[in-house]
């Protein structure tokens, strides 16, 4: 089984990436979130990897951050999401956005993902929350903003949500927020949120 995958970027197409290592290329799959963080043709790359093995094909999925592999492998355990629909989750939310999403049991986050209805979506955050703990024991689920409406964390998670962000992503944002600046102002805690989000989808 091949585990993981350094050399240099040869072609990048819609989905996938050709690693050439030592001059035998290796078609990766892998998620648009992915794909975007690679470096540019010619450069040296280094990836997780997830092989697929069936009966006409081995099949490789490519991961820049080991959080993503592990997500990937979690979502696979749910019945009617194949690596395909695992990718496009993963193109549509970063970890911190799963974790979220999954704490906060916000099935409207997943459904934005290509291929995923609501009924999918609903079966993924029931399943994964139960799951969660145990596939993926390092992996820190989010915890939910106990905010009372009018507090400053829910003035803080609806000016995230007011500049784009998607309320499982600005709730996640604002909770690790609160947790590194404590009882902060609303401007100070809408900053720190703010440098969450974005390191969230750096």
């Amino acid at each position: 089984m091949i585990a993981k995958l350094r050399g240099a970027v040869d072609a990048i197409g819609e989905d996938t990436v050709v690693i050439d290592v030592n001059g035998v290329g290796y078609l990766v799959h892998a998620s648009s979130r992915t794909l975007s963080q690679l470096p540019a043709v010619g450069q040296t790359v280094s990836l997780f990897i997830e092989t697929q093995v069936r009966e006409d094909a081995i099949t490789l999925f490519g991961f820049a951050k080991s959080e993503d592999q592990r997500w990937f492998r979690l979502l696979t355990t749910v019945q009617g999401v194949g690596a395909k629909v695992a990718l496009s989750i993963l193109t549509a939310l970063s970890p911190a956005e799963l974790s979220a999403a999954v704490a906060h049991q916000d099935k409207t986050a997943l459904a934005r993902a290509n291929g995923v209805g609501p009924k999918l979506a609903q079966r993924i955050v029931i399943e994964l929350k139960d799951k969660v703990g145990a596939i993926l024991p390092d992996f820190e689920v989010a915890p939910a903003v106990a905010a009372a409406p009018g507090s400053a964390l829910a003035d803080a998670v609806s000016a995230l949500v007011n500049l784009g962000y998607r309320p499982a992503e600005a709730s996640a944002a604002v909770s690790a927020a609160r947790a590194k600046v404590g009882e902060a102002g609303l401007d100070d805690l809408i900053k720190a949120a703010l440098k969450e989000a974005m390191s969230g989808r750096l």
